[in-house]
């Protein structure tokens, strides 16, 4: 275990390291720069002006250079300052952050409440009116593009019956937990209707593979009651590859939905991203893709040790040796 815990934190530190350098020289060979963008704020400055500035910044050095300056701030915890908000990086993304999961948190989890059940259901009896019709609303779900679904339901909920709010974030606890919440609910139903079909779709065909195994048939024959075949031998195998797909949606919790959050104007992670490079924030857009592939890399980690818990074969020991 030990052994399998260093090696995975020093692959993490690894990668870790390898994307922020990419991350940044691709940010840093994005046209225009700080200095760029006060010369267009201020025509008076001179060249002689932006190159004094450029050299106090340090912008004029290799880009390895100013990478390795970067990182050693970083690493005592100076992630810099936001352009666009005029605060520290990690004040920025705070709250952006709380808003990303809460609204896509809610969304998996409403998601996979639905979905497995579903996927679970449609492999039991494959090929019957009950598969046909699951499959049926999956492929719709996975078919519909996102921007259409979130623009129907505005259209539906917000303009025609004036219901729930097309957009938006609740003003606090003045309204109640009913007027904070509301503002989710259209949200949340985009994400959650656009990502239950790919989940009961993965969850249907592990599950169909694993019923067909010998040690299913195996325990049928010693009279064990289906309740026991399917949820006690079939559903942990099952869940293995389901929980690979499901480790990978973690970064995209924390990285944001954009189409969703910029039509239902939700500030989370997905929206600041985009205002961020396309308002030219180094700082801001890069922490912010760096932080989701840390909470990918811990994903994969949670996934490895979801193996284990269900599939009694795998064992850290054997990473160990």
């Amino acid at each position: 275990m030990t052994s399998f815990l260093f090696h995975r934190f020093w692959q993490s530190a690894l990668v870790l390291v390898v994307m922020s350098f990419v991350v940044y020289s691709l940010i840093g060979l994005m046209p225009g720069d700080p200095v760029d963008l006060m010369i267009t704020a201020d025509p008076k400055i001179t060249p002689e002006d932006a190159a004094r500035l450029r050299e106090l910044y340090g912008l004029d050095r290799p880009i390895f250079e100013r990478y390795v300056n970067w990182l050693g701030a970083a690493l005592s915890g100076d992630f810099g300052y936001s352009r666009l908000y005029a605060r520290p990086v990690l004040e920025v993304l705070g709250p952006a952050i709380v808003n990303t999961v809460t609204l896509l948190g809610l969304s998996l989890l409403l998601a996979l409440m639905i979905a497995l059940p579903a996927g679970i259901a449609a492999a039991y009896r494959p090929y019957s009116r009950l598969d046909y019709s699951i499959n049926m609303i999956a492929f719709a779900g996975i078919s519909v593009p996102p921007f259409w679904l979130a623009l129907m339901l505005i259209i539906g909920f917000a303009v025609i019956l004036g219901i729930l709010p097309a957009g938006g974030l609740g003003t606090g606890g003045d309204g109640g937990i009913w007027d904070n919440a509301r503002y989710l609910v259209l949200p949340v139903a985009s994400l959650t209707i656009a990502s239950i079909g790919g989940h009961t779709r993965y969850m249907r065909a592990s599950m169909i593979e694993t019923l067909r195994q010998d040690y299913i048939r195996t325990a049928r024959a010693t009279g064990a009651s289906e309740m026991r075949v399917v949820f006690g031998h079939a559903l942990r195998n099952a869940l293995i590859p389901v929980v690979t797909i499901i480790a990978l949606d973690f970064g995209y919790l924390f990285s944001g939905a954009l189409i969703t959050e910029t039509i239902f104007a939700w500030p989370g992670m997905g929206r600041l991203i985009f205002d961020s490079i396309m308002g030219n924030d180094f700082n801001l857009a890069l922490v912010a893709l760096l932080l989701a592939t840390v909470l990918t890399l811990i994903g994969n980690f949670l996934a490895d040790i979801a193996y284990v818990w269900l599939d009694p074969r795998v064992s850290f020991r054997e990473a160990d040796s």
